[in-house]
């Protein structure tokens, strides 16, 4: 295990026997058009080619998606790993050696202990899966598994072990190789025992699931009970190294798939996936019966641009699912809902009916999400009365205005007037615009959105120019900041110069804090290197906003007056926005009859102008 912070030469060394075209090259058929490497982007689903590389850079930029950077960066996000993690494996790939500089004392024993724990949870992993296949304990729990359906070969796959019913199996295996007990129970691998000394297994006469993280490694465990002890299912406990909310299961082993197909199936529990894995469903995870949170949703979506939500099909189940479906939309997934009939789970599914009528007649055709939830609130009413009849119309009308298309709105209102000719479409498309008309008045001025970046980069920026969506048509300062960084990251005069005249006085945050890695970038390099000052800013957002940028070149006709018109152009952007608030001021001042206060801020105006003009 390494402790620290990789130093900057193992990462330029990184980034220079690396070339991006060959990585990418791997997991991206590419072809050359011009100067650039053009493919099909393998984070979101497309016919055209929008996915660009550029070997002089060594930068990647998908204008599709709009995701882009480094090699550091492709390789993170192609397969989940972190800044180090991606560095690590690179370096390792080419042979070359990792020294971390000196961490704290803090940091080297919260690595240490992270170490020893997956150290451990590996070995426990491993002692597991063996009592399961070769002892006379793991006989019974290996007749349960394969009376599931489940293989010998699905075993292998997914690791499965068994934890006997003694008391400390694992903790005499654990303590004869000399891991600190005590670490262990905090890492939720053991428990201390409620009477007296000593630690006992937390898992006794269980069906041990291995749980890992996005890299493969084993960060907990899930037990599944054969009798009827309870709980049915016990999952780790949360440690330095497992978060529920954040973790789901196989997603190592899925993600590949997931992001090739652009589809994630989402299951509610352990089996499910790994009988869904057999009938070739090889994008299944599940959340190990925990809520689907936002963290997972987010996971989701980076991997996947639909998500197929395969819940049991009991009431609990169903409602999970119902429940899921704004969280997951909230990303920016589609949704579609799988429907599995007679309260079934999909396990049963697959043993009653095979894995082939799984895929076809339960994954293959599951429901759009809008027509899920119109069935599924339909089952609270009772349609043979018109008092509820015309209830679920109303609630129906209710969900489908929140839908964005009007081609959706319609196509839902003309299924709902079919489904009920005495209700008339025209009376229901009224219902909606009414709804729709009545949202849009609540609707707050703004949005409440966190601002991104540090907000000490802020300097009073306003929210909308830090926080609303790109617009169709940029404001002319927003182009003129893009132009002259996109100039700053191809020379570092002007880069200089832009930092003695403008500093941060950007006025787009991103912006300021792009021009604030700039500075800090040739002050320790002599010359200018996209991939090398993208390898600074270690944020996705930021790297995305840096390609693009880059990628605009250092032309446009700029020359030292241009930059300097620029620049007082983007000077000039607070004072025209302090004019404006006066002139707001001062007309709140006329209305509410203080003349006096209204003459006082005509004159601030006044003498506000008079600087714009000279600036």
């Amino acid at each position: 295990m390494r402790y620290g912070r990789i130093p900057e030469e193992v990462i330029e060394a990184v980034l220079g026997r690396h070339d991006i075209v060959d990585v990418i090259g791997r997991h991206v058929h590419l072809s050359k058009q011009g100067h650039y490497m053009k493919g099909l982007c393998p984070f979101h689903s497309e016919k055209s080619p929008s996915f660009t590389v550029t070997p002089e850079k060594q930068i990647y930029r998908c204008f599709g998606c709009n995701v882009g950077g480094n090699v550091i960066r492709f390789i993170m996000e192609i397969e989940g790993l972190s800044f180090a993690e991606a560095v690590t494996k690179l370096a390792e790939d080419a042979d070359i050696p990792i020294t971390w500089e000196e961490a704290t004392d803090e940091q080297n024993e919260q690595q240490q202990e992270k170490a020893s724990l997956l150290k451990a949870y590996d070995f426990a992993a491993k002692l597991y899966h063996f009592i399961l296949g070769n002892t006379e304990q793991g006989k019974a729990a290996k007749g349960y598994l394969t009376s599931r359906g489940i293989s010998d070969k699905l075993i292998d796959t997914f690791q499965i072990g068994y934890a006997p019913a003694m008391w400390d199996t694992l903790v005499q295996q654990l303590d004869k190789r000399g891991f600190d007990l005590a670490l262990m129970e905090r890492g939720g691998l053991i428990s201390a025992k409620h009477e007296g000394n000593g630690y006992v297994d937390k898992f006794r006469e269980r069906v041990i699931f291995p749980i890992c993280d996005a890299t493969g490694k084993v960060i907990a465990f899930g037990g599944r009970s054969m009798g009827d002890a309870q709980p049915k299912y016990l999952n780790s406990p949360e440690s330095v190294l497992f978060n529920k909310s954040r973790t789901m299961y196989n997603l190592h082993q899925a993600r590949p798939n997931m992001r090739k197909l652009q589809q994630a199936v989402l299951f509610e529990g352990y089996v499910d996936v790994i009988k869904a894995w057999e009938a070739g469903i090889s994008n299944g995870v599940a959340t190990m019966g925990t809520a689907l949170t936002k963290e997972h949703a987010a996971l989701l979506n980076r991997n996947a641009d639909q998500i197929v939500v395969c819940y049991d099909g009991d009431q609990a189940g169903q409602s999970a699912a119902f429940k899921s479906i704004p969280i997951l939309e909230a990303t920016g997934s589609r949704v579609a809902v799988a429907m599995l009939p007679d309260g079934k789970d999909p396990d049963d599914y697959v043993r009653n009916y095979g894995f082939d009528r799984f895929v076809r007649e339960i994954i293959e055709p599951a429901v759009p999400s809008m027509k899920y939830k119109l069935l599924y609130i339909r089952k609270n009413f009772k349609l043979h009365e018109d008092g509820d009849r015309l209830r679920y119309l109303q609630s129906a009308v209710k969900l489908i205005s929140d839908l964005h298309s009007p081609m959706e709105r319609e196509h839902y209102l003309k299924q709902l007037a079919s489904e009920f000719p005495e209700s008339s479409y025209e009376a229901m498309k009224l219902d909606l615009h009414e709804i729709l008309l009545q949202s849009e008045k609540n609707r707050p001025d703004g949005d409440n959105k966190p601002i991104l970046w540090n907000n000490v980069m802020n300097n009073g920026r306003t929210a909308e120019r830090t926080r609303k969506k790109t617009p169709s048509l940029l404001p002319a300062y927003h182009n003129a900041e893009r132009l002259i960084l996109a100039v700053m990251m191809h020379d570092r005069d002007v880069c200089t110069h832009v930092e003695a005249q403008l500093g941060d006085q950007f006025n787009v945050e991103a912006h300021a804090v792009l021009a604030a890695y700039l500075y800090a970038y040739y002050a320790q390099n002599a010359e200018p290197d996209a991939s090398r000052y993208i390898a600074m800013l270690q944020d996705e957002q930021l790297e995305s906003l840096a390609s693009s940028i880059v990628m605009m070149g250092a032309g446009h006709g700029m020359n030292e007056q241009v930059i300097d018109d620029y620049i007082r152009q983007i000077r000039k952007v607070p004072m025209q926005e302090e004019v404006e608030r006066k002139k707001e001021e001062r007309v709140r001042a006329e209305r509410a009859g203080d003349h006096l206060r209204a003459a006082q801020i005509a004159i601030e105006i006044i003498a506000l102008e008079k600087r714009l003009k000279s600036t």
